[in-house]
């Protein structure tokens, strides 16, 4: 190996040392966490109700930095997107993408109501405080993300999900700022977890 070679795998191992963020098995769950990421804190697929689709629920950790609550309260939306993919693993080529969902949270403060507003898909909440609003936000329940004639009862899937901060939809000097600064880009970690539908019946 070439003094040069050598040089540019020292600097790739430091890079990941000063990350901080070592990545697990395939089972999802992560050696370390950062205390400043947006983190998956538990999720769960289960049946509808009407049993046509699988239905997400799970709960996240949502750190807000006081450059983003300071601004929020200046009258800055900011935007948080959820990912869900489910995918089939395959030895003999790429794995198959079963599934993938997006969903996106608008939080803003209205200063003449002095209330904080959390808006997804159309449907508004009104909370007199930023923790209350963020508290929502952290909550998902019965999100329908999988058609249930989209999977084989029979098959073993990998799916992952995560939130995020949606740094595009910032005001653009805001953006720029995002880019090195962690304060305005917070990390987002993602979960990855096993999921077999005949098991989940199962357990019902």
């Amino acid at each position: 190996m070439t003094a040069s070679k050598r040089l540019a795998r020292a600097l790739v191992l430091w890079t990941v040392l000063l990350a901080g963020i070592a990545v697990g098995p395939r089972t999802g769950l992560s050696v370390a966490v950062a205390n400043d990421a947006i983190a998956v804190t538990s999720v769960r697929l289960e049946p509808s109700t009407d049993g046509e689709a699988w239905t997400l629920s799970g709960d996240f950790y949502i750190p807000l930095s006081s450059q983003l609550e300071d601004a929020v309260n200046r009258g800055v939306p900011l935007y948080f997107v959820v990912e869900f993919a489910l995918t089939r693993p395959r030895w003999y080529w790429w794995d198959e993408r079963t599934a993938t969902a997006t969903q996106t949270y608008r939080l803003a403060y209205h200063a003449l109501t002095r209330q904080y507003r959390l808006t997804i898909s159309g449907f508004q909440q009104m909370f007199p405080t930023l923790a209350e609003a963020v508290a929502a936000m952290s909550r998902i329940r019965g999100w329908r993300v999988v058609d249930a004639d989209a999977v084989d009862p029979a098959a073993t899937y990998e799916a992952q999900i995560r939130m995020r901060l949606d740094v595009s939809q910032l005001p653009k000097p805001f953006q720029v700022t995002a880019i090195t600064n962690r304060d305005w880009n917070p990390q987002a970690e993602w979960k990855r977890f096993s999921f077999s539908p005949q098991i989940a019946r199962s357990a019902q």
